[in-house]
């Protein structure tokens, strides 16, 4: 039994050493499939300072915008043109699965890439101007209620995307037809924002951690809700729950990363140990948080279930809206 023991042992370090041994990417980018300013963004900008702080990554790297289909151009072209690079990781979300679902990125699907890491979690929101006559959700899905011509509600997203998700699931619990939305579709969070700033729209559905952000640069909005079961620390620890508002909704959204589908489980597993080594790091606390992230760590194959588990469970309820044909 003691040898058999230490030879399991001797093994493990073994393979942990050969892991440790493989040749770290030469030029790290991180794909944020969407303008800068948005979720996608600020993804990439947390693994670009994470991976530096705790060590994991030596080399700088850099970032690179790839607007398009919500996700849907750097899906394909990582898979069509980087499929081994493993220099490349590219920025997901929950809206990323949710598309995925809808089989809205052509014909690949959530078995063409290699699920990487989930980096933290981010919640629904509902924003306006902070000089809007709505001061609550109540307010505004009153007003909507009322008469839905009248409100133009905008988002980093098309039909059937996260965003538009939020915006048909409170319609839906305020007994407003979803189908008599008036929707603007943004390429991202950033370009919403400045449209709701304009006063293009009157409401933005978004991300808790795009919220935090603007508010932080001192964009002149204010949170209504947050599509979450409990009200958020920090800044957004005044907002309530659009359940305290009456409404029973949540919408939780992971981030994180994945890889083309032919990159090598030597280089896989490096990545994953990259990113096990920064999220465990003390100090990436504090960068997620600077991000208005909140904690959510899924690596490798732990993650690949997760991912596959909730393309699944986006899809039923995709077909409720009838978003599937």
């Amino acid at each position: 039994m003691k040898s058999r023991s230490l030879s399991l042992l001797l093994g493990g370090v073994l393979l942990s050493l050969g892991l440790a041994a493989q040749a770290a990417p030469t030029k790290p980018e991180c794909i944020a499939p969407a303008n800068p300013g948005g979720g996608f963004d600020l993804t990439c900008r947390l693994a670009q300072e994470g991976l530096k702080a705790s060590g994991a990554l030596a080399d700088p790297m850099r970032i690179v915008y790839m607007p398009g289909g919500i996700g849907a151009v750097a899906y394909n072209h990582v898979i069509a043109q980087k499929p081994d690079d493993a220099n490349s990781i590219v920025a997901f979300s929950g809206g990323s699965l949710l598309n995925l679902a809808q089989k809205k990125f052509g014909r690949y699907n959530v078995n063409d890439v290699r699920w990487l890491a989930a980096v933290g979690a981010d919640f629904g929101v509902a924003v306006v101007r902070n000089d809007s006559p709505y001061k609550n959700l109540k307010e505004l899905m009153a007003a909507f209620k009322e008469d839905p011509s009248k409100i133009v509600l905008g988002a980093g997203g098309t039909v059937g995307s996260q965003d538009w998700m939020k915006a048909a699931l409170t319609a839906r619990a305020a007994g407003v037809d979803y189908r008599k939305m008036r929707f603007v579709a943004f390429e991202g969070g950033g370009d919403a924002i400045t449209a709701l700033r304009g006063g293009h729209i009157q409401a933005y559905m978004g991300d808790a951690a795009e919220a935090f952000t603007m508010l932080e640069g001192g964009a002149p909005i204010r949170v209504l809700a947050v599509f979450n079961n409990e009200r958020l620390p920090g800044k957004l620890s005044s907002v309530p729950t659009a359940q305290e508002e009456g409404f029973d909704i949540q919408w939780p959204i992971i981030r994180g990363f994945y890889l083309g589908p032919k990159v090598s489980d030597a280089d896989y597993q490096w990545w994953v140990q990259a990113f096990d080594k920064t999220l465990d790091d003390p100090g990436y606390a504090a960068l997620r948080d600077k991000q208005g992230l909140f904690p959510f760590k899924k690596t490798g194959a732990d993650l690949d279930a997760y991912v596959k588990q909730q393309v699944e469970a986006y899809a039923k309820l995709a077909n409720e809206f009838g978003l599937i044909r």
